[in-house]
Parts: C-alpha cells; sequence; structure tokens
C-alpha cells in the first residue's frame, strides 16, 4: 500500500468525523475536507510541471495545514524530504541539495530561513508559502485555485506500488552530514500496518496528539492514526501545561513524545490537577526512558505507557513493550522489563552480534542487529555508507543490547557513547538509569572524559535539585559499584540536545576532548 491509501483507509470509514484540529486557530477539518483538499494539492503540482516521484520538502511548524501538504505529497506520489526548523541553515541547505530538493512547501514564520535557502540550494526551484502569498510564491489558495479534482491520475498499482519512494529521511547528523535514508512504500506500510495494530482496539473513537515534530516521528505516528480514523489534535510546539490542557479539553486517547517531554510533564505543576483519564495509549520512542520516570508515569497516567523501538534507517517499531507489559512491571511484577524497550515485533528478525559477525546467545552484549521489510533500501546515493551498514549480512543498529530468555531487548548504550575506563566497559544509559531513580535529579547525560591513568573516567552532567555530587557518586557506587560509579559530577541548568531533541553528547565530550583524543 502507498502513504495515502492509510489515510483513505481512515477516510472511509467515517468521512464527516473530524481529522484535523488546530488547537491554535481552533480550525476542525474533517475527513473529507481534508481528502479533497489533498487531491486539489496534488492536481496543481502535476499541472505545475512536479514530476512523479520528485522530492518535496515542508519547512514550518505543526499546524494543521502542514499535516495537510504532508497527506498531499503522498497523494501526488511525491517524495517528502523532512527539514527540521530546529537545524542549523547550513545544515539544511545542505540536505537540500544532496537530495537535489527541487519543490519547498512552506510557513510564512520561516521566510528568513526560506529566503537563505533560495540562495543556498541550486536545485530548489518552486515555492509555495502555505498561510499567505509571500516574496512572489503564491498562497497555497492561490496555488490549488481553479483545480480540476477529477484530472488527477491513478498512481497506484495492483501491488500498491511497492519500491516506489515515500520519502527521504536524514539521519541525525551528530557525527557528520545527514545521510539521507531512502524508505519505500513497502518498509513505510509495514512501519504503518504495525504500529496501527499495535495501538489499535483500546477505543472505537481515538483523538490522537500531536506535539512532537510533524517532521519527525510524529508524522509516521499520525499516520498509523489516521489510518484507524483517529483525529488529529495538532498543537505547534511542546509545553506541558498546554499538553495537560489539550488531552483533559478534547479526550486526547493516543499521544507520543520523546521521553524527555514525558519528563517535563512529570514535573509540571499542573499535573496534579489534570484529567488524563481519557489516555489508552502514551507511546515513548526516541531513546531509552528512565525505568523510575517510567514507573512514576504509570501512577500519575495509568496503564497507558508503552515503547517502541527503532530508528530512522528502520523505522520506529522494531520492537514493542505493550501498555500491559509496562504496567505489571510497574506493579512489581517483573520490574527489569521497566528498562526493556520490548520484543521484536513480527515483521523484523533481530539478533545480538559481536564485532566479528557471530550472532550471540541471551544474556550476552553486543550490537543489535535487524533484518526484515522495516530495513530502509540504502543511504541515498551512498553505496559505501549502506554497505558498511550492512555487513555479515544484517544490518547494524549501532546500538549495544542485550535479549534475555523471554525475548525482551535492553538497549544498553550507543557503541560510540560507551565508556572504556582502565579496560572495563561501562554503558552509560545504565548509569543514567541508576542515577535518575534519585527523585532529586531531573535529567542526566553520562560521558567518559580523559583520565592519566585509565584512559577514561566516567563523568556524570545532571539537571537536579537540592543534591550534591557527594550523594550523587554514593547512591551510583551501592547501585552499580566503583567501577561505573562517576567519578565527577556536574551540574547544569539544562543538557544540549541535537535538533531532533535527543542529548548532544558529542557536543558535551568536546569540552573535554578537544586537543587530545576526540571520543565519537
Amino acid at each position: 500500500m502507498r502513504a495515502i491509501d492509510y489515510f483513505d483507509r481512515g477516510h472511509d470509514r467515517d468521512p464527516e468525523r473530524p481529522c484535523l484540529i488546530d488547537a491554535e486557530s481552533g480550525e476542525t477539518l474533517s475527513f473529507a475536507q481534508v481528502g479533497a483538499l489533498t487531491r486539489r494539492i496534488a492536481v496543481a503540482l502535476h499541472a505545475a510541471g512536479f514530476r512523479d516521484q520528485q522530492p518535496i520538502a515542508l519547512y514550518g511548524p505543526n499546524s494543521a495545514i502542514m499535516m495537510v501538504a504532508l497527506l498531499a505529497i503522498w497523494r501526488a506520489n511525491g517524495q517528502w524530504v523532512p527539514v527540521n526548523t530546529r537545524n542549523a541553515i547550513d545544515a539544511n541547505a545542505a540536505y537540500l541539495d544532496y537530495v537535489s530538493c527541487g519543490w519547498l512547501f512552506y510557513h510564512s514564520s520561516q521566510t528568513k530561513d526560506v529566503a537563505a535557502l533560495k540562495a543556498r540550494v541550486p536545485s530548489l526551484s518552486r515555492f509555495v508559502c502555505l498561510d499567505r502569498a509571500q516574496d512572489g510564491d503564491p498562497s497555497l489558495d492561490q496555488f490549488i485555485a481553479n483545480c480540476d479534482v477529477d484530472s488527477l491520475p491513478d498512481f497506484s498499482d495492483p501491488f500498491g506500488k511497492p519500491d516506489d519512494i515515500v520519502g527521504l529521511f536524514p539521519t541525525g547528523g551528530t557525527t557528520g552530514p545527514s545521510k539521507g535514508v531512502v524508505v519505500t512504500n513497502l518498509g513505510w506500510g509495514t512501519m504503518v500496518e504495525t504500529l496501527a495494530a499495535a495501538v489499535d482496539g483500546r477505543t472505537d473513537t481515538p483523538v490522537s496528539l500531536v506535539v512532537a515534530p510533524i517532521t519527525h516521528a510524529a508524522g509516521p505516528v499520525a499516520l498509523a492514526t489516521l489510518s484507524l480514523g483517529a483525529a488529529q489534535v495538532i498543537l505547534p510546539g511542546f509545553d506541558a501545561a498546554a499538553v495537560l490542557d489539550a488531552i483533559e479539553r478534547h479526550g486526547i486517547t493516543h499521544v507520543y513524545m520523546p521521553p524527555t517531554a514525558l519528563y517535563s510533564l512529570l514535573d509540571a505543576p499542573e499535573l496534579p490537577d489534570s484529567d488524563t483519564k481519557s489516555l489508552k495509549i502514551f507511546l515513548l520512542v526516541g531513546s531509552p526512558v528512565s525505568p523510575e520516570k517510567l514507573r512514576r508515569a504509570v501512577q500519575f497516567f495509568g496503564p497507558c505507557l508503552c515503547q517502541a523501538y527503532g530508528q530512522v534507517e528502520s523505522p520506529m517499531i522494531v520492537t514493542w513493550l505493550s501498555p500491559e507489559d509496562v504496567a505489571a512491571a510497574a506493579a512489581g511484577d517483573r520490574p527489569e522489563r521497566l528498562a526493556s524497550c520490548g520484543r521484536p515485533t513480527r515483521p523484523v528478525t533481530v539478533a545480538i552480534m559481536d564485532e566479528d559477525g557471530n550472532l550471540l546467545p541471551d544474556g550476552e552484549t553486543g550490537e543489535l542487529v535487524v533484518r526484515g521489510v522495516l530495513v530502509s533500501r540504502e543511504y541515498y546515493e551512498m553505496p559505501q555508507a549502506t554497505a558498511e551498514i550492512r555487513t555479515h549480512g544484517w544490518h547494524h543498529t549501532g546500538d549495544i543490547a542485550r535479549c534475555d530468555a523471554d525475548g525482551y531487548l535492553y538497549i544498553v548504550d550507543r557503541k560510540k557513547d560507551m565508556v572504556v575506563s582502565g579496560g572495563f566497559n561501562v554503558f552509560t544509559a545504565e548509569v543514567e538509569a541508576a542515577l535518575t531513580e534519585l527523585p532529586q535529579v531531573r535529567e542526566c547525560a553520562v560521558i567518559g572524559i580523559p583520565h592519566e591513568k585509565w584512559g577514561e573516567a566516567v563523568h556524570a552532567i545532571v539537571v537536579a535539585d537540592n543534591i550534591g555530587e557527594t550523594e550523587i557518586i554514593a547512591h551510583a557506587k551501592a547501585r552499580l559499584g566503583g567501577v561505573k560509579a562517576p567519578k565527577s559530577v556536574a551540574f547544569v541548568p539544562s543538557i544540549p540536545r541535537t535538533a531532533a531533541g535527543k542529548m548532544d553528547k558529542k557536543a558535551l565530550r568536546a569540552a573535554w576532548w578537544t586537543g587530545a583524543r576526540m571520543v565519537n
């Protein structure tokens, strides 16, 4: 199936049901209205010279019209190029140039950035401003005026065009320029169907909250819940009070957030007085979750918390930890599973591999490797990089993990984040989980810093209230032993993050390793 076919499946359940609810403007569009708009935009694109399977970028904050534009790209059989507005403009320009993007739909709030992109990306030649005419570019209303929706070609075939490209998705780019991950309808559809099946069946009137960037994981989560007929309540960005208000006001049943947003909700003064009983699915994706904070979240939000593991190259739902698993673990039944990312989903085979390509037995620690239709086709125009990440006949995730006897996987670190201190491997995620058990520690990042005797020493950077270095180190020693416990602690008001919202450990390490052996 094509990406747009999943929207149409939700549309056909009830065309008059609310589809997109823009929390900022108050605008509500039904499935029928959204479907008609996407057809008009697709017709206008092809009338203006758009070529089948041409890349199109979206640039702007979350809004209902941004979601409409995304669906219209797929209706026109375009290749979606997500652009994160929080990236440096140089990085975005370099990526758009690399994938030879020719079209850009943008919001007028990004006019300054778009002017820079126009000057720096030779392939960009067509622009549409979604909310108003801007600097010679038509508004969306102007662009779609006088379109004959009956002239839209049928871009599918009896097989759902499995090899057509749904998007060229940038990797995080924390160790260099982003690579373009080529995702086809086959892989994307498998992800959408697997995720939709995991979150379906919990209510007859699903309402999903879109608060993370549509250009990141929130886009595919929205498509999966749209296929179930879920209304999408769209916030322009994360604000804890606004999120809690939206959950209560709209009766939100499904929400996706990265763990950092969950932590902010748990600290929000509005939480104790908020009504969140409508929640059926609270999905956490993007980075490991503190087990202690996950336990607290179940206490506040009920048995709706769940986790998935994936990455751009094998998106979203390689593993699944169900709400039932999380609730049982929080109640004391197999509590160690609060640190798990779940069991492999049906479309993939998952294994643990050592450095020589040998598959390891349960309980052994090594790199998590994946096979199956969720694995992306390739890196765009990078055959060598594609071959390197597929050595030994598996896709290499770069994540260090172990699997228990019941098939539950535990991510213990990124390969590049592991600290080698005095010849011992220290997994930073394990240390971070131990430190966040302390109620005073709101967030922490653990890195290795230079040490004359041990090579690297474990160092913790924490955001905390009313606690000192001695107490933090003592707790870690009691939980993990002297080797893994931090040797030093730095207190900061916030931890730097990448544009994708992940802790920027490269930036944290750079302060210590500049002029020395740099750990990547």
